[in-house]
């Protein structure tokens, strides 16, 4: 399945991986013309992208099928929370490029830009969470 490959692709050289802090939060309005565009541009429809609840997927190439093909050729994949912090906003959280990514010179921030310019934003644009301070430690 597309997560093998995913968490095989994960452990090879070259594989770039970025915890973004603090996240990027898409609102509503960002949210949803991204996940039009990205549905636009599925994989199984002549488009480059698979959305997942949990995962945005970029590809080389388009699938030659509906269902997965040998070698999808994996660029990268950008990790995001539905519903955070509010409910119809979106939190990107990290960023993976993978070999075959990293070697077609493709980059965490190259990425995000392309997923986030859907809602005329990039990654640097892009609002981010507001980081909170850890609470002090219960003492007695």
């Amino acid at each position: 399945m597309d997560a093998e490959i995913f968490q095989a692709e994960m452990y090879d050289e070259g594989v770039v991986t970025e915890v973004l802090r603090p996240s990027a939060i898409l609102t509503e309005e960002a949210a949803r013309a991204v996940l039009v565009e990205l549905a636009m541009r599925d994989v199984r429809a002549g488009g480059v992208w698979e959305s997942e609840p949990n995962r945005w997927a970029r590809y080389e190439a388009p699938w030659p099928s509906a269902t997965m093909p040998d070698d999808p050729s994996l660029i990268g994949a950008i990790q995001v929370s539905y519903g955070t912090p509010t409910r119809y906003d979106i939190t990107i959280y990290r960023v993976t490029i993978t070999s075959t990514g990293t070697a077609l010179g493709w980059t965490v921030e190259a990425l995000c830009d392309e997923a986030l310019g859907f809602a005329g934003l990039d990654l640097r644009t892009c609002p981010r969470a507001s980081l909170q301070a850890p609470p002090k430690p219960f003492r007695m």
